[in-house]
């Protein structure tokens, strides 16, 4: 045999030797979480919604976003024209307006069309036959181009505000009317719900840190004795710390495991009022879940706040354990 060859299988010997060790620790931490249910269960309830009220608010958010995408398309400026513009006045300048830069289509609603929409619409028809003259203006509805309105971001909210501030501006115009602005109040308030969560987030992944720091310190002061024994034998500080963390991978795991399983159970319940909601508004809208990935990220950061809760817990109190 080369030596190279040796060199491998002892190589290979000494992984299969480290993973079947982790594997022997690993499932005696879950023994031990198993032997304890209903405290264990306590724990994973703790951090499981912990984890899933961030969770759930950032996708009701990024629900909302997406309804909201529809609705950007939509964008609109409203011109309502001065009574003495003749119907040749009001063409060309729509003409004008249609050759300008961001300016999709044009749709015209004439003063007689306007009237004849809001006789059949509010049922006031025997009091506007009774008015001598037609009150109401025509109006232009310019729809600005899908390049605009598709990102609601900084750049793009300045040149829809310039293009409405120089239609405001035209002589023709005697009001005008940006159909957007309450979109980009709703996009200010996503904004600020974002960061709150992310407030929230970073908080209550403090608060899971803590409670399962604290968890595992009482489980090392539980052991103190048998710690004190391993360390006499000769037990190594990385022996005595790995149970420990394991007990806080499997707490962090389980924790999101509940919370994706909370996650899921509330977009369920809120899922048929919502779908009724957008019947109503003739929208085929429905609640969006997690998904694989998004379960998959939750369970990863529960079992990195496990290991990072646990790893807090053992490096402060495994330093004060020692024989004498």
């Amino acid at each position: 045999m080369s030596k190279n060859q040796s060199l491998k299988e002892h190589s290979t010997q000494v992984l299969k030797r480290f993973v079947r060790r982790h594997f022997i620790v690993a499932r005696d931490s879950a023994k031990r979480l198993l032997l304890a249910p209903w405290s264990s269960l306590m724990t994973w309830l703790a951090i499981g919604i912990a984890l899933a009220l961030p969770a759930i608010l950032l996708l009701l958010l990024g629900n909302l976003q997406t309804v909201s995408l529809g609705w950007e398309s939509a964008a609109q400026i409203s011109l309502f024209i001065k009574k003495d513009q003749t119907v040749e006045q009001i063409d060309a300048l729509r003409k004008k307006i249609a050759d300008k830069g961001g300016v999709a289509t044009i749709d015209i609603i004439t003063a007689d069309q306007a009237l004849a929409e809001f006789r059949q619409n509010s049922g006031f028809g025997d009091v506007l036959d009774k008015l001598e003259t037609n009150p109401l203006p025509t109006v232009l509805i310019v729809h600005l181009t899908d390049q605009l309105t598709t990102n609601l971001d900084e750049k793009n909210n300045a040149a829809v505000q310039e293009m409405f501030v120089e239609l405001k501006a035209l002589p023709e115009v005697d009001q005008a009317v940006l159909d957007q602005a309450w979109l980009q109040r709703l996009q200010s308030l996503l904004q600020l719900g974002r960061r709150m969560a992310a407030v929230l987030a970073v908080l209550l992944a403090t608060g899971v840190v803590l409670v399962i720091g604290n968890t595992i310190r009482l489980a090392i002061e539980n052991r103190r004795d048998e710690i004190l024994v391993v360390k006499l034998v000769g037990g190594t500080d990385a022996f005595v710390r790995r149970p420990f963390l394991y007990t806080g991978i499997w707490f962090g795991f389980g924790g999101a495991l509940l919370g994706w399983l909370l996650i899921v159970l509330t977009i369920g319940w809120l899922g048929t009022p919502v779908e009724e909601l957008a019947t109503l508004y003739q929208s085929a809208f429905t609640l969006q879940g997690p998904g694989f990935a998004g379960g998959l990220l939750l369970l990863l950061c529960g079992t990195l706040l496990g290991f990072l809760g646990a790893w807090l817990a053992v490096w402060r109190e495994l330093n004060r354990i020692e024989p004498n």
